[in-house]
């Protein structure tokens, strides 16, 4: 009988753990030890109509779910991308910097040409002069890649703080639907 028993509790405690596994975010929230739901998002969540710890636990991963599925928004998930963001702003600022070096080079020549003729050298300052509009071009470039960076960031950041706040929203309204204050 003895040898039957231990199978059953075994198979049992594999199924346990791979379950446990598996959990959601709002699964997570269910559970005695995980810190509420509401809370890692921000939300402070009283229950007004006296709903005990297991209900509003319940309650807050019911609309967490609820306001995934209407938002299209995971906060647990991964952020916007700013590299993206990046890549779309420099792509705009492509056309713009686009030719720099070369437009660069060209009236650098021309300057140089003008100064080389006062010398008594054109040849040599239209080359130094190419040379120093072809390095004014590239400084260019690299400064609009930069700032491409940093729009890409605070687009970034702009779009995660414009979807926490529509998250939250929804939240809010679910939590509010089932009896909560929400603030």
């Amino acid at each position: 009988m003895r040898i039957r028993f231990v199978p059953v509790l075994l198979l049992a405690a594999v199924g346990a753990t791979t379950a446990a596994s598996a959990q959601t975010p709002a699964d997570e929230a269910t559970s005695a030890n995980a810190p509420s739901l509401a809370r890692q998002l921000g939300l402070y969540v009283f229950p007004a109509k006296g709903q005990n710890a297991t209900q509003q636990a319940n309650d807050e991963a019911a609309c967490y779910n609820w306001a995934v599925a209407q938002t299209g928004i995971n906060p647990m998930g991964p952020g916007p991308n700013a590299d993206s963001a990046s890549k779309v702003y420099m792509a705009k600022m492509d056309s713009a910097t686009k030719g720099a070096a070369v437009v660069g080079g060209a009236k650098g020549a021309v300057a140089g040409t003008a100064i080389g003729a006062i010398a008594g050298n054109t040849g040599e300052g239209a080359a130094i002069g190419a040379t120093v509009g072809l390095l004014a071009g590239r400084r260019a470039r690299k400064e609009a890649e930069q700032d491409a960076a940093i729009y890409g960031a605070q687009a970034a950041k702009q779009k995660q703080q414009q979807q926490d706040a529509a998250f939250a929203r929804a939240m809010t309204a679910c939590l509010t639907g089932k009896g909560y204050t929400v603030n």
